[in-house]
């Protein structure tokens, strides 16, 4: 069963995460350099970041390895969650679990501006900011086509997407059956293949 809705902007910011100081972008980003633990920054302030189930680990595997297949011969490039996406206008750094690009895009080696689909495999911890505060900041990028929510306790994925007119729109997937027709790179990914050896 699938089906599209418009999607209604105006989603408060997330309150839920600890913050452990405020600090200027570039003091951020030398400091992670040498942290032990992942650390995402909101205009300021920063936030740690808490550890992955397994489960969740898998997801993020079995996505980027279908992607990565897809990108070979093509411009876009497959990063893991240790790659930040930075969001230029609302002064913020996440680490997706996924994130493609497809642009030239060398302003550092530790982030990517102009990522073209980013990836977030949901869990009780993240889901309210991947939902709220992380698709509204990403619909700020304007390379962004398409950004994905991945459910990790049922088979069912979200589909959020750029129409040519550049309105946001999303789409449900639900059951093993359902192919999601991505945009870069250009390929169809079947949720068999996200759900490939997780056991429900």
């Amino acid at each position: 069963m699938m089906g599209i809705v418009s999607l209604a902007i105006g989603v408060p910011m997330s309150s839920t995460a600890q913050s452990i100081g405020a600090i200027s972008e570039q003091e951020y980003l030398e400091g992670e350099k040498l942290s032990e633990i992942k650390h995402e920054y909101i205009d300021g302030f920063v936030y740690a970041m808490a550890g992955a189930s397994r489960r969740h680990s898998a997801i993020a595997v079995n996505i980027a390895a279908s992607l990565r297949s897809a990108a070979r011969k093509t411009s876009c490039t497959v990063y893991s969650s240790d790659v930040k996406v930075r969001v230029r206008e609302t002064k913020s750094y996440y680490y997706p679990d996924v994130v493609v690009g497809c642009d030239v895009d060398d302003v550092d080696d530790y982030y990517l501006e102009k990522p073209c689909l980013i990836v977030e495999v949901l869990s009780e911890s993240t889901q309210k900011r991947d939902r709220s505060e992380k698709l509204l900041s990403y619909m700020n990028i304007p390379t962004l086509k398409a950004y994905i929510l991945v459910e990790q306790n049922k088979q069912e994925v979200e589909l959020f997407y750029r129409k040519e007119d550049g309105e946001w729109w999303v789409e449900s997937f639900v059951g093993l059956d359902a192919v999601l027709k991505l945009p870069c790179p250009e390929m169809e990914l079947t949720l068999a293949e996200i759900y490939e050896d997780i056991s429900f």
